[in-house]
């Protein structure tokens, strides 16, 4: 893969594809979603790149820096400058390329971003660290930072925060990432104790996020975001239904970053 070349490409794209997940125990349950997210050259639009997405605006389809980290707004250096304050504190001072987010966008005004995911980059754009940005429908956010990733390498992380209450906190999660030119794989398993639990992916084929590309994704799936929720609410009534065993919401880790 070319890394350089990607990295320093700086037009917004808009991913069409598929977001999918097996749960393998107590029971077996699966669905499978066709979806569309954004994929952002953070830095080129900091610079003032031209885009023809709604960027912190009013729009059918757009991204706004306040759904994402601390929620500081653009006036305050937005999502980017609470991303590079996270990899100082974090020390890791050689992130200085383009930072590609990989993130639902807000449809009608609305959005709920379970997971995002930060590609930050070198300056010769080899890739650097990636920030896994989780949200749950409790309204908390927590993070987990993989140093010194590799496109298509398994990386591990001890699971810390509280996502479904039909899943305990504890095991790991193994995140791989795969990308080329027009294309994105990013993939999420959680092991038990007893292995392997559940396994999910999201993956999609990339293009440039045209008004016309905008415009065909809102056609296609209106409520995207919004079913995002319904969905979430409508898988946990089956696994209600399948008897599978429910954990109370514990108290949130008290760190924010998870390496």
């Amino acid at each position: 893969m070319n890394t350089n070349a990607r990295a320093h490409t700086a037009g917004p794209l808009l991913g069409l594809g598929r977001v999918r997940h097996t749960r393998l125990r107590p029971s077996h349950h699966a669905f499978d979603y066709a979806t569309y997210f954004l994929l952002l050259p953070m830095r080129s639009l900091a610079a003032g790149a031209p885009t023809e997405l709604a960027i912190n605006r009013a729009g059918l389809m757009s991204f706004h820096d306040v759904d994402h980290g601390d929620g500081r707004s653009a006036a305050q250096g937005g999502a980017l400058a609470w991303l590079d304050e996270l990899l100082l504190q974090e020390g890791i001072t050689d992130a200085t390329g383009e930072v590609w987010l990989h993130c639902y966008p807000r449809v009608l005004g609305y959005t709920f971003k379970p997971v995002s995911f930060w590609y930050c980059h070198t300056a010769d754009g080899g890739l650097r660290a990636i920030v896994v940005e989780v949200n749950n429908t409790f309204g908390e956010r927590h993070c987990y930072l993989l140093d010194q990733p590799r496109w298509g390498q398994e990386l591990v992380a001890s699971k810390v925060f509280h996502v479904s209450p039909f899943c305990a906190i504890e095991g790991i999660y193994r995140f791989r990432f795969m990308r080329t030119t027009d294309r994105t794989v990013a993939r999420v398993d959680h092991d038990d104790a007893l292995g392997p639990l559940i396994q999910t992916s999201v993956s999609g084929t990339l293009m440039p996020a045209t008004r016309t590309a905008q415009q065909r994704a809102l056609w296609r799936f209106p409520l995207m975001t919004l079913m995002v929720m319904a969905r979430i609410h409508w898988q946990a009534l089956q696994l209600w239904r399948k008897r599978v065993r429910f954990f109370t919401k514990p108290t949130p880790p008290q760190d924010f970053v998870t390496r």
